[in-house]
């Protein structure tokens, strides 16, 4: 195989290929995936798909309009608990469903800034060289330049504004897709965070508490999301003494008529008390299922040729993306519900939060057709 250091040279090659994996740092998601895209090659993406919620809507847009194959890496999106979920939920198990808790208890905190000089500094103070072989031009791609530092590369990007998408694009995009798939949900009319825990202009907070609301979809009531990162919700009574959350998070459905909990990937559903999971009359599968993985998704797609072909093709995981990453926008300003339009795509009380909706490019850098 042909080695190449960027990813418009290896497209504008003679190199003869079919398909692009992305698995780069958040910040370049969109602009490879795009690249891919419009020279006709199938791209499976990792997660969050993009870096902020312009790009998740351009890049379902650009997927739609090349007709290639493609793929959010949520690999819980093809599990059977996901499947579970929604049939459980779609035959009644717990009611109507008019609330939700969704969390992650990790934190990025401190940040892995053992290196810098002061843990809450924005930046560190000192330029270190840039090390033998990596072509840092490339890495920083459309994000503001700045100088080399071993706090961004290797490992540590993830926390920083500028190059990650912090916990709720790391695992929110994981944790919230079978809510979406579940129960539906369309765009949010409104994104609050209510609670925020350090952080800077550099790095995202060590916790937040961020509250979507959606408004009635067909057969569906209005719903409260909560996503809280760096902590857990409130213990449930109903759920019994001695049993845990799921370990890192997970999600608690609250229905008119019970309970369902699930891990951080839609895995090991279980109906509280565990007394309810036990009269519990399980209903027909509904779903069709993905017996040999989510990889195996996407590459039967693209040997169908059938553009929404995988379960999280990026119709369906760009909207899950720009979902999760306009938590991203509320923790920029705390304390203000932002009202949303989803089909202009703005907040429409707050227009300075629009800046985050969309972040600029660096000039070089764009999600156009090559050349």
């Amino acid at each position: 195989a042909k080695r190449f250091h960027d990813h418009r040279e290896l497209l504008s090659s003679n190199v003869d290929f079919d398909a692009v994996i992305v698995a780069t740092p958040d910040h370049t998601h969109a602009v490879i995936s795009a690249a891919a895209m419009h020279a006709g090659k199938h791209v499976y993406c990792q997660k969050p798909l993009t870096h902020d919620a312009y790009e998740s809507r351009a890049l379902a847009r650009i997927a739609k309009q090349t007709g290639v194959s493609t793929q959010l890496g949520i690999q819980g999106h093809s599990g059977e608990g996901r499947m579970l979920i929604s049939e459980w939920i779609w035959d009644g198990a717990i009611g109507e469903v008019k609330e939700v808790e969704a969390w992650c208890s990790l934190s990025y905190a401190p940040h892995g800034h053992a290196s810098w000089s002061s843990p809450c500094s924005d930046r560190p103070s000192k330029i270190q060289p840039i090390p033998e072989g990596m072509d840092w031009e490339n890495w920083i791609g459309p994000a503001p330049m700045r100088p080399y530092h071993s706090c961004y590369h290797p490992k540590v990007w993830r926390c920083f504004w500028d190059f990650g998408s912090g916990m709720m694009g790391d695992r929110g995009v994981h944790t919230i897709d079978a809510i979406v798939s579940s129960l539906k949900l369309g765009h949010p009319e409104s994104i609050e965070c209510h609670q925020v825990k350090g952080g800077t202009k550099d790095v995202h907070p060590e916790s937040a508490i961020i509250e979507f609301r959606f408004p009635q979809r067909e057969g569906f009531p209005p719903l409260k999301l909560t996503w809280r990162e760096g902590s857990e919700p409130p213990r449930p009574k109903e759920l019994e003494e001695g049993r845990n959350f799921p370990k890192e998070g997970g999600v608690i459905y609250k229905g008119s008529k019970g309970m369902l909990m699930n891990d951080v990937y839609g895995g090991s559903p279980r109906l509280i008390p565990e007394t309810a999971m036990k009269a519990f009359k399980r209903p027909k599968k509904i779903l069709p299922r993905v017996k040999d993985g989510h990889e195996q998704d996407w590459i039967r797609a693209c040997k169908a040729g059938k553009y929404d072909g995988a379960g999280a093709h990026f119709g369906y995981g760009g909207h899950l993306t720009e979902i999760t990453l306009l938590g991203n926008v509320a923790k920029k300003f705390p304390g203000k519900k932002l009202n949303w339009d989803g089909e202009l795509m703005r907040v429409t009380n707050h227009d300075e939060a629009n800046a985050w909706v969309r972040r600029p490019y660096r000039d070089g850098w764009s999600l156009d057709k090559l050349a």
